[in-house]
Formats: C-alpha cells, structure tokens, sequence
C-alpha cells in the first residue's frame, strides 16, 4: 500500500493530536458545546468514532456498509445528528475507548486491502489512500471545534495538504449539491504552505480564475469552520468568488457553515 501508507500514517498523527486534547479532560468537560449547534464535545468524538467504523465496514464488509447505506437513505436529514447523540450517551472513557478501537482497527484495514481496490461509500466509491484522505479531513474539521470549544490554538501542519487537495476536488461537487451548474474551467490555486516556505498550486498557471491566500484559512473554509468573511482567502473572478461563498469538502448535503465574527457582517 505504498501510495496510501504516507497519508495513512498523517491519518494517525492527525488522530493523535486530537486524541491528547480530549484524553485527560474532566467526565464535565465532554458536556461542553462547540461551535456546531447543538454538539458537544461527546458528540465530535462519537460523530469521529461512527465514521471510522462506517469506513471499516466499507472496507472488510460491504453486505455491512450497504445496511449503513440504508439508514442514511431513511432518514437523511437526521441521521448524522443521531449517530453522534448515540455516541455521546456513553461514558466519556467507554466513548474514547471505542474511539481508539476503531481507529486502530481501520488503520489495519486499510494498510491490509489489496492494492488497487475501491470500496462504497456514500459517494463514489473510494481507494484505500481517498478513504484515508477522507477521514483526516474529518478528523482536522472535528478536532478544530473541539479545539475552539478548549480554546486551544492548533500549529497547523504540512498534513493539511491533504485536507487542501479535498477542497480543491470537490469544487464542482459543491457547485452540483446545491442545484448550480458547475464553472467548466478550472481555477488557479495557490495556497501558502504552513511552514510559509512554499506554495501548493493546482490547477492551470494561466487560468482566468483564480484563488489565493493561507492552506489554513482555505482548510476553514472548505470544512466550513469559519466564515469567508474571516478568513484571508481571495477570488479573482465572478465563478471563483462565488465558490468561496459555498465551498465545502465533505459529503453530503450544504452546511449551514458559520457566522461571521467580525463587527459588521
């Protein structure tokens, strides 16, 4: 698995980091709310701990996946809501405790599958290294709100690369979710790098359209952790501008995003 085996082991860092946030936190303290209406932070680890093992059915059991499948199309507007309220009823060590199982045990899964393999999900079918990719962003977007809950300032890492490349592939998605036709050239993007060193660039060098700024405030953006209003992302272009009104790099129907924070908006 060596074209998953790096973003895999980022998955676990990324894992880590979040896990040395909540690990020592006071039994009171998992009732906290987040920036996510009606969320604690019982509810970002379960919502984590739910999806991690949604991917692993998705990867060792798809007779399984396809049961989760239905659940969603059951009751699509609640049921994401649901699974993390049955998560966070639980006792914060049993909850935490489920949540390193599951982790440890899609990381073996995912290392193990065979090279080249796809499996469901409620998208397009994924690869083992977009499986991983996928719950990192995950894992990012969550533990930012767990972060902002603690008040705790995260440095941000080169492993938001990956978080970034979501963001950027899923521009038409965005666009198509919310019955808009997609733009039919692509856009310019240049994202400076956490370390400021660098730049990560995609798409053409001479496009028409482009948009600029920090990987982190793109990252918020696309995760819908904070608004364009506070962030220093730019568009150039009447289509660019309108999709960093309504980026989003997860699956799924639009978020309802944040409000602005500063004065005026």
């Amino acid at each position: 698995m060596s074209d998953a085996s790096s973003v895999i082991d980022d998955l676990g860092r990324e894992s880590e980091e979040l896990d040395r946030l909540v690990a020592g936190l006071e039994e009171s303290r998992w009732a906290l709310p987040t920036p996510a209406a009606g969320w604690t932070l019982a509810h970002q680890i379960a919502h984590l701990a739910w999806t991690d093992r949604a991917a692993l059915l998705a990867v060792t059991d798809t007779e399984g996946f396809g049961a989760e499948v239905e659940k969603a199309l059951a009751s699509p507007d609640t049921w994401v809501d649901e699974a993390a309220g049955e998560g966070a009823a639980l006792p914060p060590a049993r909850l935490l405790s489920e949540w390193r199982e599951g982790r440890a045990a899609l990381d073996r899964a995912l290392r193990t599958a065979p090279s080249g393999t796809r499996f469901p999900w409620y998208g397009p079918p994924m690869s083992a290294a977009s499986m991983a990719t996928g719950r990192l962003m995950e894992t990012w977007a969550h533990g930012q709100d767990v972060a902002d809950t603690l008040g705790v300032v995260r440095t941000p890492t080169g492993r938001l690369r990956h978080v970034v490349r979501i963001g950027v592939r899923a521009r038409d998605f965005a666009f198509g979710v919310r019955g808009l036709s997609a733009p039919a050239q692509e856009f310019r993007v240049e994202l400076v790098a956490p370390s400021g060193n660098d730049v990560w660039t995609y798409g053409p060098h001479d496009a028409a359209q482009r948009v600029t700024g920090p990987a982190l405030d793109f990252c918020l953006l696309v995760t819908q952790r904070a608004h364009r209003a506070d962030l220093a992302v730019r568009a150039e272009g009447p289509d660019a501008d309108r999709w960093l009104d309504i980026a989003q790099a997860f699956a799924g129907p639009p978020g309802a995003g944040r409000e602005p924070k500063r004065a005026g908006r």
